[in-house]
């Protein structure tokens, strides 16, 4: 016992050390938790501690951990070959893949590009929209416009159109591309929206769809930039308005593809296709990294008849065989239930769980869609001294700002999702006193 506990110090040395976390700096002292293992929607920190899991580890882990369908994917994958370059070459877990996610997404997604995160998935649909206009010999139209409120990840081109103020990277505002930013839709979910509420939208693509190659946002459910629910409406007139002026219209569904918000896609709740979607998180049931881009046959052909005659890029793990054959797994385990049902289950709870917030001094709004329910408070949280308390009380929750949300496992029962609702109303009432 004295040598594993001996063994725990060092690698934790090494961690405060070494380490960088996300979003942390090098030398933080903020705590870290180290975690042992995970089965189900709990997670075992090395102390014995177990945390009912409200994160899905950043919305991906949909099905919980260890589950032995998903295991079984990988090992079987594992025992032919982890890996193989996708250059010249192709193998079934890919094809399979790629047949499924053309089956269950929207309508003329018909050409798919296997990339290894979802920023890079970002960063391919921003190429391929450039690529497309210069196929076009519309070389001026290279800048995209997106949403305020909106992030689509932490590489270069990723960043330049997430929201420059409210977002993670005005220190680099300077070196990225210049981009146009619109106000975020202010109807919300649920009510309709006002053709007034795409003035500015239509206003920026009236003036400057010469020069500009797609329009990018998160359909209905703007994420980690502010956990905002908006009108499909909006969305539907959005299309509408990408094909009046001829810009390609990119769909970033990273978090809310394979059900989140409701619908498998959240372009469903507008019943609109775009011209170019980005999924990831969620696509490998949270084992491993694995995004994909896809677009029509239209957009592929277009780029192929252009100068070089190719797409590219072309990542080194792209396609990788055991992220393919988990994700087909993944996908399969989804459809062999009746899912739709099991997310409005959790809503739900969700909805019900957290009223309590509602009247509470300390809180500005409490929201739910699907499987993600928030509690938006009216001043930033002290994340150090509120996640001790979660990890106190049994649960895994990470709030950002203003705002403590839970996105977690669909395997999660009621009683599990009771608790987390039940956490996040006594830490806010908490706060108030």
């Amino acid at each position: 016992m004295g040598q594993n506990l001996a063994f725990d110090r060092e690698l934790q040395s090494i961690d405060d050390q070494h380490i960088w976390h996300p979003y942390s700096a090098m030398h933080s002292n903020s705590t870290i938790y180290p975690i042992e293992s995970a089965n189900g929607v709990r997670l075992k920190l090395t102390d014995g501690h177990e945390l009912i899991d409200g994160m899905a580890s950043w919305w991906c882990a949909i099905h919980g951990y260890n589950h032995p369908v998903l295991n079984r994917a990988v090992i079987d994958q594992l025992d032919k070959m982890s890996h193989v370059m996708f250059g010249g070459l192709t193998h079934e877990p890919a094809v399979r893949l790629v047949k499924k996610l053309i089956d269950i997404t929207p309508e003329d997604l018909t050409s798919v590009f296997l990339v290894d995160s979802g920023s890079i998935s970002v960063e391919v649909a921003m190429k391929m929209a450039i690529q497309y206009w210069c196929a076009r010999d519309r070389p001026a139209k290279k800048q995209f416009v997106s949403l305020r409120n909106g992030y689509h990840g932490d590489t270069f081109g990723a960043m330049s159109v997430c929201d420059p103020i409210t977002g993670m990277h005005g220190l680099f505002s300077e070196a990225l591309p210049a981009q146009f930013f619109v106000q975020s839709p202010q109807c919300g979910f649920g009510n309709s929206a006002r053709k007034e509420d795409l003035d500015a939208l239509e206003a920026i693509l009236s003036k400057n769809h010469q020069s500009i190659a797609a329009l990018i946002l998160e359909p209905v459910v703007q994420g980690a930039g502010g956990m905002r629910f908006y009108s499909a409406d909006y969305l539907r007139w959005a299309r509408d308005l990408c094909n009046q002026y001829q810009v390609l219209l990119i769909a970033d569904e990273i978090a809310t593809g394979f059900g989140r918000s409701g619908k498998l896609f959240a372009c469903e709740h507008a019943d609109i296709s775009p011209d170019i979607m980005c999924i990831g998180k969620a696509l490998t049931g949270g084992y491993m990294t694995l995004a994909a881009t896809l677009t029509s046959d239209h957009i592929a052909t277009t780029i192929d008849s252009g100068i070089p005659g190719v797409f590219m890029h072309g990542p080194t793990f792209m396609a990788n065989p055991l992220a393919c054959a988990v994700s087909l797994a993944s996908i399969q385990l989804l459809e062999s239930y009746d899912w739709s049902s099991n997310l409005k289950r959790i809503n739900s709870g969700l909805e019900s769980g957290l009223s309590g917030c509602r009247d509470l001094p300390q809180t500005a709004d409490v929201r739910t869609l699907g499987a993600i329910g928030v509690v938006e408070l009216k001043n930033p949280v002290d994340m150090g001294s509120i996640t001790q308390h979660f990890v106190d009380a049994g649960v895994w929750i990470r709030p950002f700002g203003k705002l403590i949300y839970l996105m977690p496992p669909y395997i999660i029962e009621d009683r599990d999702l009771d608790q987390l609702c039940n956490v996040i109303c006594e830490s806010v009432e908490s706060l108030a006193q």
